[in-house]
């Protein structure tokens, strides 16, 4: 597939599960990809090889975001490997992925301001500075698309500082729609629901019964399935949509 031929991406939180299904599919679509990450060198470079070994194009960039200064550096990292490999630095796509998805079990009674904090700065601030600050390499008629999740729209008490977060973050698309249209940019949200991203619970037959049951698929979703919706917001087919919220939970709001 071509779609995205002379295209290139940003994909944050791209060194393993969702962020490296997205990674993989948009550089499947003909985009070079950078591939950031946080601090696994070892699992973004498995991306990238990933990506090479299928045809594609992709290099991996460092930078926790949240902290001081981060976002500077990585779009600093991602114009020099833009560069140098194509000439410009242009970002026609920019996925914004990286999350903050601990404190898992944190009742809203043992929620801690730190937590709050995290969840912020990593799931809201730090996406709407890396849009605002990216703007200058994003072309007219680019994407943005932000990641963000069904707990947004159901209530999973023991989730609430990164629901919280989500929510900002989806409140960072709705805003910026109708000022990012007059250059053509859409932005858009894609929200997943109960996703196979490798970790060890799916592993679990139980529980992976129980998380299959919230879908009306009876099934859990792969990163497959939130790759393929991120790839159709990122194509020139979606022109049309933007400051929407696109439920991919496998109706798992509908239950």
């Amino acid at each position: 597939m071509s779609r995205l031929r002379n295209r290139t991406a940003l994909v944050t939180g791209a060194g393993r599960g969702i962020g490296r299904g997205i990674a993989r599919r948009l550089a499947r679509d003909g985009a070079l990809v950078a591939v950031n990450y946080a601090a696994d060198a070892t699992a973004a470079r498995e991306t990238v090889t990933l990506i090479e070994k299928a045809g594609g194009r992709a290099f991996a960039v460092q930078a926790e975001l949240g902290g001081p200064g981060s976002v500077e550096r990585l779009l600093a990292a991602v114009e020099q490997g833009l560069v140098e490999r194509t000439g410009a630095a242009t970002i026609d796509i920019l996925v914004n992925n990286a999350a903050v998805t601990g404190f898992t079990g944190a009742m809203p009674d043992a929620v801690t301001e730190e937590m709050l904090d995290r969840c912020y700065t990593v799931n809201a601030k730090a996406p709407f500075l890396l849009i605002q600050k990216a703007l200058r390499f994003i072309p007219d008629g680019g994407r943005v698309i932000n990641i963000s999740s069904g707990m947004t729209r159901s209530a999973v008490p023991e989730h609430i500082a990164y629901a919280m977060g989500k929510g900002a973050l989806e409140q960072i698309t709705r805003h910026l729609a109708p000022v990012l249209a007059a250059r053509g940019i859409t932005i858009n949200t894609v929200a997943p629901g109960v996703t196979d991203n490798g970790d060890p619970v799916f592993r679990d037959a139980e529980a992976l019964r129980r998380m299959a049951a919230l879908s009306v698929f009876d099934r859990v979703g792969t990163v497959s399935d939130i790759a393929d919706v991120v790839a159709f917001v990122a194509c020139d087919d979606s022109r049309w949509i933007t400051g929407a919220f696109l439920d991919a939970t496998g109706g798992t709001l509908l239950r």
